[in-house]
């Protein structure tokens, strides 16, 4: 293998690499499996000549190949996290634009792709504050009063920094619903004993729209119209193993507060 051949096979890989990282930077802040795919076909067809490029994307990992002058390079990457973050899906969209119709070069793609990674979300604190606000307003969307919406901005408060809280301690999705489900029932309780909200059902409803788990039955059905129907299965199970969570949560607390144990 002469030295040109090689250095060009060694940017080929480092290509792939680009279009698989730009593809799990997508997963992992909660972008749909059939978008992850397009960007890394696009991104790996735009240099080189490269006609074939192939990428099969699952919400806990991706698998990638290209052709480069009759050989064939693959690449594997774990996804083992995902969150939402829609501004950091929107940044790769608009990179990988820009990849493909200008001549940046992979390691200057690679740079700005790294610095998109690093892109700050909003601290908790704000994260918090705005989405507890966002709960209350379903409480007088659901027929609630003043009161609820007072009631259910501070249980929706008090949820979101415990949720977050548990978060750091790497327990699994179900756990988290489940701890947040249970915590907004018996704060919603407390809130009717002491005077602060009116209305209990609707409290506890609004208090556990954050954890409801709206973009993967969103991406479920989108993968699934798609054609991705294992990520599109995928994503429909981690739903209502959420639903399901919350709802045990929720169950728990009234079961015992109905047989008066609280």
């Amino acid at each position: 293998m002469d030295l040109s051949r090689k250095s060009n096979r060694s940017e080929a890989k480092r290509l792939l690499l680009l279009a698989i990282l730009a593809g799990q930077t997508m997963l992992k802040n909660g972008a749909e499996t059939y978008r992850a795919e397009d960007t890394i076909e696009r991104i790996c067809k735009s240099r080189y000549g490269i006609k074939y490029a192939d990428a099969f994307a699952t919400p806990t990992g991706i698998f990638a190949s290209l052709e480069f002058e009759g050989e064939i390079i693959t690449y594997l990457i774990r996804v083992k996290s995902t969150k939402i973050d829609l501004n950091k899906i929107n940044l790769v969209n608009e990179f990988s634009r820009e990849f493909v119709n200008s001549n940046m070069s992979v390691d200057d793609g690679l740079t700005k792709l790294r610095r998109i990674n690093k892109i700050d979300n909003y601290n908790v604190l704000i994260r918090s504050l705005f989405g507890s606000l966002a709960c209350a307003f379903f409480s007088l969307l659901f027929g609630g009063t003043i009161k609820d919406f007072i009631s259910s901005y501070l249980v929706s408060l008090v949820v979101l920094l415990s949720v977050n809280k548990i978060d750091k301690y790497k327990m699994t999705f179900f756990i988290n619903n489940f701890i947040g489900a249970a915590l907004a029932s018996i704060l919603s309780i407390i809130s009717i004993k002491i005077g602060i909200g009116k209305n209990m059902d609707t409290i506890i409803i609004a208090s556990i729209m954050s954890l409801v788990p709206g973009v993967a039955i969103t991406n479920a059905m989108r993968d699934t119209i798609s054609g991705d129907f294992v990520s599109g299965l995928s994503r429909g199970m981690e739903a209502i193993f959420s639903a399901l969570a919350i709802a045990f949560g929720v169950g728990v607390v009234l079961n015992i507060y109905f047989k008066g144990l609280i």
